[in-house]
């Protein structure tokens, strides 16, 4: 069994420059033929994953993306940090092309950066919560953000590079 590890960023965009091709290639047969019982295997391999991933030696999610925010994320984070909803997404926020409410900065202004922590995780948004999604309940419906976010997020890669090795 692997051992819990620092993220080496280095190592990991190398690895992304090696695979990417494969494993979005991988990602899209398991969409167009996808196996019996894949949505079993995604939480068993989810588990591995985080036996070997240790976020807080990365947090690129935080440095590179920015999550949605709905409505109550927005209530929950002003009350959270002393502001009303308007003054919060003044501030922090701004929409994007679809619409949506997300961050005007990057890095997310609630990371900090000495120590890759999360200044709001109690009441972070949901989006944060469920990143990065690796056993959402149907893989090919979350197949297109896994394609994406094995560019930036050490987790995903390595969730498809074990179900590569399992269905290999």
């Amino acid at each position: 069994m692997s051992k819990i590890k620092a993220v080496n960023f280095r190592s990991f965009k190398r690895k992304v420059s090696i695979y990417r091709s494969t494993f979005r290639k991988f990602i899209n047969l398991l969409v167009k033929d996808t196996p019996r019982g894949i949505d079993r295997l995604t939480p068993k391999i989810e588990v591995e994953v985080w036996k070997e991933v240790d976020c807080l030696t990365c947090a690129n999610c935080c440095k590179t993306m920015t999550p949605t925010y709905n409505t109550k994320d927005i209530k929950r984070i002003a009350r959270h940090i002393k502001m009303t909803p308007e003054v919060f997404s003044k501030k922090y926020l701004r929409k994007d092309r679809d619409g949506d409410f997300v961050n005007k900065t990057q890095p997310c202004p609630f990371l900090n950066l000495k120590d890759n922590k999360c200044s709001i995780y109690t009441v972070r948004p949901d989006d944060c919560r469920g990143f990065p999604h690796l056993s959402k309940k149907k893989f090919v419906e979350y197949a297109h953000v896994h394609k994406q976010n094995i560019d930036l997020c050490p987790a995903t890669f390595k969730m498809i590079e074990k179900m590569y090795e399992h269905y290999q």
